[in-house]
């Protein structure tokens, strides 16, 4: 059975950001530069790029995304590590450092080497999305949903549904749900096989009391991918919305069976249905 996680996203090149990466810590807003340095006639080597090295620096690169992806963080950080001994101005390298910090929940150096990758990659649209998820957890709401606009923007990127995925949920924590739905719609018509955006409609339609959509979103998730306690919960309260007795009781019964002990489980059982 395939797990899905609503409210985490994970949106990158780990299968939408490790969900991603996605937990709920909170976290530090973003460090401003220094304004100032010290006055110096030393001027630094820069290092010297070849095509050789950006290659090499790819491949550890890309590597390490695979072994983040698989939870091996600490070979993941290693092969960023010889990425950047290969190139030191590859973006993407510190990307990958800064994922693996974010699944540490080590958020300064995280944040770091987000910024880092953004300097040196700043029309990188996986850069930019991570970085706006890394920064919506922190609540710096407004920088994340610029950096999430710029992901959108790039008209080579091949994948708009995640940034829209994540603005849409980055909007929904701040209570923002008419942008919430623009995004989601927009990630959905990207690709209506994003089951994370198509679970986030039927939830945001929920909230707002329209519980013929948020049937119909919800029908389209199980219809993509088994239930999960999350969306059996939320299944069991649209149709109490709706009066529809027996589709509820349905529901209820498959949470019970298949979920029990989980926290929707208990608030099915203590009648905790707002």
């Amino acid at each position: 059975m395939k797990r899905f996680i609503p409210g985490v996203f994970v949106a990158v090149c780990l299968a939408s950001l490790l969900a991603a990466c996605a937990g709920t810590q909170g976290g530090a807003s973003p460090a401003s530069p220094a304004t100032s340095a010290p006055v110096s006639d030393y001027k630094p080597v820069e290092p010297v790029v070849t095509g050789a090295s950006r290659t090499r620096a790819k491949s550890h690169t890309d590597l390490g995304l695979a072994y983040l992806e698989a939870g091996n963080v600490a070979v993941a950080l290693e092969e960023a590590k010889m990425a950047l001994r290969d190139d030191s101005t590859y973006g993407p390298a510190y990307n990958l450092k800064a994922l693996a910090h974010m699944y540490l929940q080590e958020r300064p150096l995280a944040q770091e080497n987000f910024e880092k990758a953004l300097r040196l990659a700043p029309n990188d649209p996986d850069i930019n999305n991570n970085f706006g998820w890394f920064l919506c957890q922190g609540g710096d709401t407004a920088r994340a949903m610029a950096l999430f606009n710029a992901a959108i923007r790039n008209p080579l990127y091949n994948f708009p549904t995640r940034p829209y995925t994540n603005a849409g949920m980055c909007a929904m924590r701040a209570g923002d749900l008419a942008t919430a739905e623009v995004n989601f719609l927009r990630a959905v018509n990207a690709d209506p096989r994003n089951s994370q955006a198509v679970y986030n409609l039927a939830d945001l339609f929920y909230r707002r009391g329209n519980f013929i959509e948020a049937r119909k979103y919800l029908s389209e998730f199980h219809a993509q991918q088994d239930p999960v306690a999350e969306s059996l919960w939320l299944a069991v309260r649209i149709e109490r919305k709706l009066g529809d007795k027996v589709a509820e009781a349905g529901f209820a019964s498959q949470l019970r069976r298949r979920f029990a002990g989980t926290p929707e489980h208990q608030a099915l059982m203590q009648g905790n249905y707002d």
